[in-house]
């Protein structure tokens, strides 16, 4: 019996929160929220991948400097 009070007052708990969730600090961003475009998601994909571009050239930069350079020096 203990065992199932306490599983109600935690299903209870989360239907509360659930039922409030469009109403409490984040409903202003559950409202604006939506599926983007086309052309959103198109420049989403391009800077995402610009950035793993970038960041992998760093990375490769700063290996090729640390194993060239300390040979050569």
């Amino acid at each position: 019996m203990k065992a199932e009070a306490r599983a109600e007052g935690i299903q209870g708990s989360f239907e509360s929160k659930a039922r409030n969730l469009g109403r409490g600090k984040y409903g202003r961003i559950f409202k604006m929220a939506h599926t983007p475009t086309r052309e959103e998601y198109k420049k989403t994909c391009y800077i995402a991948a610009l950035g793993m571009v970038v960041l992998g050239a760093v990375g490769f930069a700063i290996m090729w400097i640390m194993t060239y350079l300390p040979n050569h020096f």
